[in-house]
């Protein structure tokens, strides 16, 4: 009986190790299968969901698109979710994801795919170059024409000029007398005189006539 209990104790004994060594690996790979990341990427958007990764260290991701960050490096303990929009595009990008985990590198990820161009969105033609204008030949002046030529107005005499040249004519009265016939303001005088001489002429010969008539 004795030697049957110690061959039992010695079998349990080997499955007590050998279970234990089971549950070691189990425990040991568990970790390994643990970290979950998992995201994708369409044409507008890049979804980011990171789980069961060790709570006990620091863990960061970022994510760039085209070499530009989309994402800056952020921290995150157990879990990391999150939803990047992408910039409109014409064209596919590159979109770059970054984990890295605390617990070893071979938790890790660094993976790239391909956002592609959303429907309705093509590559815009590419704009030619403009063609530069040679610059305008300059065109001669045009020769002024005599209408063109600025001409000098000769002066006409004024009528200040005229009047002064021209004698004013001798003011005429009013007064109803007689024109003057060209005899000047002495006439009378001198038809006086002549009246005169005549008169005294006439006594003369009046008193030669007396006389005579005495004599005979």
């Amino acid at each position: 009986m004795t030697a049957i209990n110690r061959s039992w104790r010695r079998s349990g004994a080997l499955v007590a190790v050998a279970t234990a060594g089971v549950f070691g690996v189990g425990l040991a790979a568990g970790p390994a299968q643990a970290h979950t990341p998992v995201w994708s990427v369409t044409c507008t958007e890049v979804q980011i969901d990171l789980t069961q990764y060790s709570s006990q260290v620091e863990n960061t991701v970022s994510v760039t698109v085209d070499g530009k960050d989309l994402l800056p490096t952020e921290t995150f303990k157990k879990e990391f979710h999150k939803k990047l929009e992408l910039p409109k595009h014409s064209s596919e990008l590159s979109v770059r994801l970054v984990v890295k985990a605390g617990d070893g590198d071979n938790f890790s990820r660094d993976e790239t795919k391909k956002a592609p161009v959303c429907e309705g969105e093509s590559t815009p033609p590419a704009t030619p170059p403009a063609t530069p204008t040679p610059p305008a030949t300059p065109t001669p002046s045009a020769t002024p024409t005599p209408s063109d030529t600025p001409t000098t107005a000769t002066p006409t005499p004024s009528s200040s000029t005229s009047s002064a040249e021209v004698p004013p004519a001798k003011p005429t009265s009013n007064s109803g007398d007689l024109a003057e016939t060209g005899s000047s303001s002495s006439t009378p005088l001198i038809a006086g005189a002549a009246a005169a001489v005549i008169v005294a002429g006439g006594g003369i010969m009046w008193a030669a006539r007396k006389r005579r008539s005495a004599q005979h």
